[in-house]
């Protein structure tokens, strides 16, 4: 497993965010943004983890980071479950060091962009069994999600923030949005935000997500 990329506080560190990266990028993708929310969350530290490179199905086989394999993309998507539960013990692994080390549980937020934010989806609600500060989910789906799968009474308290592009061609809207009715319908204080924008990040995002962390992390 290769380490992940840390970006520490310039004071001690007393929050954390565990931002997991999307299909074909790396942990840098998101570095620019942790520097720029970091001046605004002096005391949050951020992990950038980084996903194995491995075939990926639909698109030809061809090695890339990726945090589980995509076997097919409809009428559902088809995924390795295996791939996606040795990714979330990643973060499982991540979420103990950091407890192990000081911080909070009740202060660490998982946060990933389509593909690794499917990954914190099923770790925060189906895999992690203890606190959590909140779920940031960026143009993202929830491929475990299902009526067969009924959410544990401590799950009802974790704030998510699910966040998509109107005019996303990669993961649709519609895929993003049963995801927050999901967990809408299961009792879970869940936010969601569209801009118009494609499978990316955007500025006025960017304000939404420092402004929604702001309320959780800082003192």
């Amino acid at each position: 497993m290769t380490a992940p990329l840390i970006v520490e506080p310039s004071v001690t560190a007393d929050a954390c965010v565990i931002w997991l990266h999307g299909l074909g990028a790396d942990c840098y993708d998101f570095l620019p943004v942790a520097q720029l929310l970091q001046k605004r969350l002096h005391s949050t530290r951020f992990i950038l983890p980084q996903a194995p490179t491995q075939a990926v199905t639909i698109n030809g086989g061809y090695a890339m980071p990726s945090w589980y394999d995509i076997l097919a993309m409809s009428p559902a998507r088809a995924i390795n479950r295996q791939q996606l539960d040795a990714s979330a013990q990643q973060v499982i692994d991540l979420l103990e060091q950091q407890r192990d080390s000081g911080i909070n549980p009740a202060r660490i937020i998982l946060a990933g962009f389509s593909q690794g934010g499917a990954v914190v989806l099923h770790t925060a609600f189906l895999r992690w069994q203890f606190a959590l500060g909140g779920v940031m989910a960026l143009s993202t789906y929830a491929p475990t999600f299902s009526d067969e799968v009924q959410l544990a009474d401590t799950k009802r308290q974790l704030p998510v923030l699910c966040l998509h592009g109107t005019f996303d061609d990669v993961v649709l809207p519609a895929m993003g949005r049963a995801a927050h009715d999901y967990l809408l319908a299961a009792g879970v204080p869940v936010q969601w935000r569209d801009y118009p924008m494609s499978h990316e990040v955007v500025n006025e995002e960017l304000a939404d997500i420092a402004q929604w962390l702001e309320q959780r992390l800082n003192p």
